[in-house]
């Protein structure tokens, strides 16, 4: 792994040697800090910084949170001494040509060939630009997603003053066709949000399908794939990918969305929206005298509801994917370890005697429960073994998440529990950093063993 101490003094250097070009600077007296201060307030910054889970540990799989790559941070610690703004060309030239070609490549990953889009600081914005453009593009019209999606959407209907409508989720997680269908004849929706990669377990909205109905309606399609996007380098079908057709289809929708602060190896304020039909850019036209003067090229600002963007971000991502780029043989083997993790895991509780999957892993986010006789013992048990497997030494603690399941979820899925509760709490982890992949045996054995004290 490169060693950020080596690198990052590198870049340092470059920039202050840049800037020595258009001549001395002295720091006014009204910012100077001594040595001794800084170095004080530092130690409390790093002290109180361990106030924090081991994110970047292959044991922590719980919530979506990893490091990113040191490019990663290569690229937005030195972009950063600059500080450049990618709202107007004048404001960051070069990040600005940077985020321009880390969106083409994002575009050619989704089969999009003509694009629109732009990076975001998260992906919550990028959704919000999507529904936007949505909901100016057929005005009056509703927003459908599935019950399972993340809930972004639903809020920013409230956000946007649009009728949001919840469709039905199968036994998978996944869209309800069936339940698509109805809503859809109603002739309200205008256009249809599609998950690949749920944030709760990872399901993949039959996308394809979803396609075909609403362009039998009239409707558009979104694709929110925040989580899953990258998944798209290894969606083959093979043993350790995933299935193709959803991720193929992503180029037949109108808008996709993906954070490269999640797969993508970015540090967080980092996400992108994309337009298969350029000719959306209609709907950000402004006036802003004072900010597009210095190119007639495209102003990424022209295009972006968000005005200041950390041109850093771009920087960080750019130098990113010059080192592991956006092929199966570059990020897609990450992604590969992720998926092995995940299926290892799943084969684990398969064959376990006090742990049950709740379902199957259709990317690498693994979701299971002690086996209990009833949901309210499942939910208890569950607890415990969360708070269990984050105690003790930090070099053996285990960092789990939980998920929130209905009655008749559970019963879906065939899971045979006294019903005497509405919702329980399972497990849910995910195997998002590939380190982990090396460790699912024993982080598997581990919880086994503390099921069975509990």
């Amino acid at each position: 792994m490169t060693d950020l101490r080596a690198w990052l003094p590198r870049g340092v250097d470059a920039i202050e040697a840049w800037n020595a070009a258009y001549g001395p600077v002295s720091p006014h007296p009204s910012l100077a800090v001594p040595d001794d201060v800084l170095g004080e307030a530092f130690g409390r910054l790093v002290e109180r910084l361990q106030d924090n889970y081991p994110f970047g540990n292959p044991r922590y799989v719980g919530q979506m949170l990893k490091p990113p790559h040191p490019a990663a941070v290569l690229g937005y610690t030195t972009a950063m001494l600059i500080n450049p703004n990618n709202h107007a060309l004048d404001g960051g030239p070069a990040t600005a040509a940077m985020e321009k070609e880390v969106v083409a490549r994002i575009a050619t990953m989704f089969g999009y060939d003509d694009h629109l889009g732009h990076l975001t600081s998260s992906g919550t914005i990028a959704n919000l630009e999507a529904l936007w453009v949505a909901r100016e593009s057929l005005p009056g019209k509703a927003i459908a997603f599935s019950a399972d999606a993340h809930y972004t959407h639903a809020r920013m209907c409230g956000v946007l003053g649009v009728e949001g409508i919840a469709v039905r989720s199968d036994a998978a997680g996944r869209m309800d066709l069936d339940h698509l269908d109805e809503v859809l004849a109603t002739g309200r929706v205008g256009t249809v949000v599609a998950t690949l990669g749920t944030t709760g377990l990872g399901a993949l909205d039959p996308l394809p399908d979803i396609v075909a109905r609403a362009r039998a309606t009239g409707a558009r399609v979104h694709v929110d794939t925040a989580y899953g996007g990258f998944f798209a380098l290894i969606a083959d079908d093979s043993p350790d990918g995933v299935v193709s057709a959803p991720f193929r289809a992503i180029a037949d929708a109108d808008s996709v969305v993906v954070d490269p602060h999640k797969h993508g190896l970015q540090p967080y304020g980092c996400g992108a929206v994309l337009f298969r039909d350029p000719a959306v850019g209609r709907f950000y036209v402004h006036d802003s005298p004072y900010t597009y003067f210095s190119s007639d090229e495209l102003h990424l600002g022209e295009i972006s509801l968000e005005c200041s963007r950390a041109g850093a971000a771009a920087a960080a991502l750019w130098l990113t994917l010059e080192v592991v780029p956006l092929t199966d043989a570059g990020l897609g083997q990450a992604l590969r370890a992720d998926r092995r993790g995940a299926l290892e895991w799943a084969r684990l509780l398969d064959e376990s005697d006090v742990l049950a999957a709740y379902q199957a892993p259709e990317l690498d986010i693994v979701a299971y429960f002690p086996q209990r006789a009833s949901l309210s013992a499942i939910d208890s048990a569950s607890e415990a073994l969360f708070h269990a497997a984050a105690a003790g030494d930090p070099a053996g603690q285990i960092h789990l998440a939980t998920y929130a399941v209905t009655a008749a979820a559970m019963a879906a899925r065939g899971h045979d529990a006294v019903i005497d509760v509405t919702t329980a709490r399972i497990l849910r982890s995910t195997v998002m950093k590939p380190e982990s992949e090396a460790y699912v045996g024993s982080i598997h054995a581990r919880l086994e063993e503390l099921v069975a004290g509990l």
